[in-house]
């Protein structure tokens, strides 16, 4: 089992209920082919970076995963098949990103932040 991060950028015009949807069916997935999904990460609407398809926002989503290696193909052929993805990208972690993901997600300051002071 590696460990992965998907981030899926939906059309804008999706509403909040397929917007939603759609994450639960691609968490679905990763759990139904043997996979476990460790965090997700709804974003929201965000402006793109450059126009796609014409859309200049989008509905970002990220989701921090394990799955079997093979898995992934299957993923990006299901992502691919969606009309409501406008772009996709999986990243295998590290041991370093698990670890920094997990620190962040609870909470724990990590060395590179700078500390206020009163």
């Amino acid at each position: 089992m590696n460990n992965y991060e998907l981030m899926v950028i939906f059309t804008p015009v999706l509403s909040e209920d397929d917007y939603k949807a759609a994450q639960k069916k691609y968490a679905a997935l990763v759990t139904e082919n043997g996979g476990e999904v460790l965090h997700s990460n709804p974003w929201g609407l965000k402006s793109l970076a450059y126009p796609i398809a014409k859309k200049t926002t989008g509905l970002y989503w990220v989701m921090e995963y394990t799955a079997p290696s093979n898995f992934n193909e299957k993923l990006k052929i299901q992502l691919l098949r969606d009309e409501g993805v406008l772009r996709h990208m999986a990243t295998k972690l590290d041991k370093y990103a698990v670890e920094y993901n997990a620190k962040r997600r609870s909470g724990v300051a990590s060395g590179n932040q700078k500390s206020v002071e009163a």
